[in-house]
């Protein structure tokens, strides 16, 4: 039976001149932990260099090892992506750092590649209930910024973890296990921190259905999911291919063998990602999609270009202009798409677009795995390359046809976030706030009441000189 105390976020503003500095430490926290998951995500991508020289790793191993995590993923944001809803946030977010902290120490101690993989099957559920948690957790802390961190924090999560990894292996000693070990302290304190944030959403029954996962796309949904999603595909492909088999492409054209070229070379692509979306957030969808077809088209001929001529400038300079598209096409591709369905059909639309996504980041990495253990890494990113920029011109001209479209759907049907940003800027969120302007209210009437009442109303007032022709004397 659902509580019908105060809520737990009631209790944390209960104070309304406190209220936001003790909102703002728990959605900081939130966000931080959104990053750390992220960041332990491509942390195993500048080790993948070495995982194949020690272990004696094919291309194909390495992207099915990336392609486990992105199925697991995609398997747990469908199954327990509305858990929270039920039995809280704070218990799905503390059950995911501890199966993530489980994860890391399989990583540690992985000697072959069905460990690693089974490591990666463990991170990738653990990311996916906890990145649906915190997404929502923001939400429920600060509405009206929540949809941005939720988009901006995992992406420069992704570019922080790939990075650091990259520093770690190069200056650590036993790189293979001090990674995990830093990530694992970090998730500790983390945890730490989280048992002590008060809960942001009450229990309700439903826990057990909310499991079952809801696929759907409703009939006005389809033409912009059709359009979208030549986009979508070539966005996570992409990111798939860099985050897989990125860092040999990498040392392949610079001549070198340091984890770092990877490691950049992923930041480059995630940190533009991040710019475009904070940067492209004001504009119509319509446009955020086209700009994100346009740079994905442009960045990839860039850095195939470079691939061909073995030239590292072409390269980055190529990863930075598809990280716009990296960006802009997802934000664009979930303007478009989310608002054709109605409230109650968003759910299902989005967890369909959710297996476009990690499907597209899986799958491709590994036939680009083995056609990089067939042909060599350059023929993978030729190949790759070649099919994404195809996709992303379709798209452009799809959304030329059907972006007006997108933008009146936008305007005028409103997704949950506008919902519950439009409540923030309206609604008093806590009974105690409501109580006290009322209060304030009443007093406010009493003192008028007390002023009207002086004032000798019972006696004749004086000659107006005003006519009501409009003429006076």
């Amino acid at each position: 039976m659902p509580s019908t105390g105060p809520t737990p976020t009631s209790a944390v503003a209960s104070d309304p001149l406190s209220a936001p500095r003790r909102v703002v430490a728990p959605f900081v926290l939130v966000a931080a932990i959104t990053m750390t998951f992220l960041a332990a995500s491509s942390a195993p991508t500048p080790l993948y260099a070495t995982y194949q020289e020690s272990l004696s790793l094919a291309p194909v191993s390495v992207t099915v090892i990336f392609a486990a995590y992105a199925l697991a993923l995609l398997g747990a944001l469908l199954v327990a992506g509305r858990l929270s809803d039920f039995i809280g946030r704070k218990p799905v977010i503390l059950a995911a750092i501890a199966v993530e902290m489980i994860a890391m120490v399989m990583f540690a101690v992985a000697d072959s590649a069905p460990e690693l993989t089974a490591a990666r099957i463990v991170q990738g559920l653990a990311t996916g209930a906890a990145t649906s948690a915190t997404a929502a957790a923001l939400a429920d802390l600060i509405p009206h910024r929540s949809a941005l961190v939720a988009s901006v924090s995992p992406v420069v999560g992704m570019a922080a973890g790939a990075l650091g990894s990259g520093v770690l292996v190069v200056e650590a000693p036993a790189p293979e296990q001090t990674v995990y070990i830093v990530l694992t302290i970090a998730f500790g304190l983390l945890a730490m921190a989280a048992s002590m944030m008060r809960e942001t959403a009450p229990r309700r029954p439903g826990a057990l259905g909310s499991l079952r996962p809801r696929m759907a796309a409703p009939t006005m949904a389809r033409r912009p999911l059709l359009t979208a999603a030549p986009v979508l595909v070539a966005v996570w492909s992409l990111g798939g291919f860099y985050l897989s088999l990125g860092p040999r492409l990498a040392n392949e054209i610079t001549g070198t063998s340091s984890p770092l070229m990877g490691a950049d070379l992923v930041s480059t692509l995630t940190l533009s990602g991040a710019a475009a979306i904070l940067v492209l957030r004001a504009h119509s969808p319509a446009r955020v999609f086209a700009i994100g077809a346009a740079s994905l088209v442009a960045g990839l001929s860039v850095s195939l270009v470079g691939v061909g001529i073995d030239m590292a400038t072409l390269l980055f300079g190529g990863a930075l202009i598809a990280g716009i598209g990296f960006g802009a096409g997802f934000q664009g591709s979930m303007r478009i798409v989310m608002p054709s369905a109605s409230p109650e059909e968003r759910a299902g639309l989005l967890s369909t677009f959710y297996v476009i996504s990690y499907l597209s980041m899986g799958v491709p990495a590994v036939l680009a795995g083995l056609l990089a253990g067939a042909g060599g890494i350059k023929l993978a990113a030729m190949t790759v390359g070649g099919v994404l920029i195809a996709l992303s011109a379709g798209a452009l001209v799809g959304v030329a046809r059907g972006g007006r479209d997108a933008d009146e759907r936008a305007a005028h049907l409103a997704s949950a976030d506008d919902v519950r940003r439009h409540s923030a800027r309206t609604a008093f969120p806590l009974p105690e706030e409501r109580h006290e302007q009322i209060a304030d209210t009443v007093n406010h009437i009493d003192s008028v009441t007390t002023v009207l009442r002086t004032i000798p109303l019972h006696e004749t007032p004086p000659a107006s000189s005003f006519r009501p022709n409009g003429t006076n004397r």
